[in-house]
């Protein structure tokens, strides 16, 4: 495991992590919300990404500069902060405290607009970001150049591996205990959307039968036009633990691994087409899970509702993916530079 360092004082800043990959929906909560923390304790992630202040509109920036920020197609305003941001549960901070004059927040906390609002004890040097404000998920974000990475001493477990995503605790419900869709599942859409976007290259797409289908079609549907005509792109899973059965699709729907955030690759074949996807999000849809189709005696088995009990709640419209998790996602491919995806992006520009 290991903690972080103050570059100036060398007072420590986190308990003692253990990195995990960035989670998908990191940037994109859901608006007038507070959210819990986006990490779990003891893990850290590592945004390769520019982030946070200072931004430029992109009239003042222009094409060039925004690609090399990473951005390759219009949007309001390009980020030209720190890359590789380190992000931490707000409860693995130590030793730090708020600048006040830098805690600005639309209204319930902060949403580190003025850059960097915690500082070392130490030393008072300006080290960190905490946010908290609406709509975003509870971190603290470490800038790069202010800490200094120290192994812990302390062993760290097993790293996460591709076995992991086949366990059932690692399936992530689309579904919150209030019967609303998962912010998680939403953003996590939304970003393999974008994806799907330049994979299935402008043309219509044909999900697969089943939970796919189920859960994404709606979501699908109001980016790519859905089909089954000579020049459709069809769409499978794929993944540790699922065996092929007949022809492979020409896109798979594939997991992030849980340490890198790189996408699953058939082993068989590294040049295939894949749109990776949220590994929680991914389990869900690989396994679903099943209830016993045997008579039922002596106690419900788990996942069997009864009638004369209220039903959980269930949300009350189709799943949609988030705009900014989808839209920013897309600007941030190289590929929608190419005549066809420019069209489509400038054509759903708000």
């Amino acid at each position: 495991m290991d903690v972080f360092v103050c570059a100036g004082c060398r007072t420590e800043l986190t308990a003692p992590v253990s990195r995990v990959a960035l989670p998908v929906h990191a940037h994109h909560g859901a608006w007038e919300e507070l959210h819990p923390p986006l990490m779990a304790p003891a893990t850290y992630a590592v945004d390769p990404l520019p982030g946070g202040p200072p931004w430029r509109l992109w009239e003042d920036v222009g094409s060039e500069e925004a690609a090399r920020q990473g951005v390759y197609a219009p949007v309001y305003s390009v980020s030209f902060g720190a890359r590789n941001r380190i992000v931490i549960a707000p409860g693995d901070s130590r030793s730090m405290t708020l600048i006040l004059d830098k805690c600005e927040g639309y209204c319930r906390g902060v949403d580190g607009r003025a850059g960097p609002n915690l500082a070392c004890e130490g030393c008072g040097r300006a080290v960190a970001t905490r946010m908290d404000d609406c709509g975003m998920w509870q971190t603290v974000w470490l800038e790069p150049a202010a800490v200094v990475r120290r192994p812990s001493g302390l062993p760290a477990g097993p790293k996460p591996d591709w076995d992991d995503v086949q366990h059932p605790e690692h399936r992530v419900p689309p579904v919150e205990p209030d019967g609303s869709w998962s912010r998680r599942w939403e953003a996590a859409v939304g970003v393999a959307l974008a994806h799907l976007v330049v994979a299935a290259e402008g043309r219509p797409v044909t999900l697969p039968a089943g939970p796919v289908a189920e859960l994404l079609g709606s979501a699908v549907g109001g980016h790519r036009r859905a089909g089954a005509g000579s020049d459709a792109r069809t769409v499978g899973l794929a993944g540790p633990g699922i065996r092929a059965i007949g022809p492979r699709p020409d896109v798979l729907l594939v997991p992030r691994h849980p340490l890198t955030g790189e996408p699953w690759r058939p082993p068989d074949d590294e040049a295939a087409v894949v749109v990776p996807l949220d590994s929680g999000v991914w389990a869900y849809l690989a396994y679903p899970g099943e209830t016993s189709p045997m008579p039922a005696t002596g106690v419900l088995p788990p996942g069997v509702l009864r009638d004369d009990y209220p039903l959980p709640p269930r949300p009350r419209r189709l799943l949609t993916s988030h705009y900014r998790a989808y839209n920013d996602t897309l600007v941030r491919l190289s590929a929608i530079r190419t005549p066809q995806l420019r069209r489509y992006y400038d054509a759903r520009r708000p």
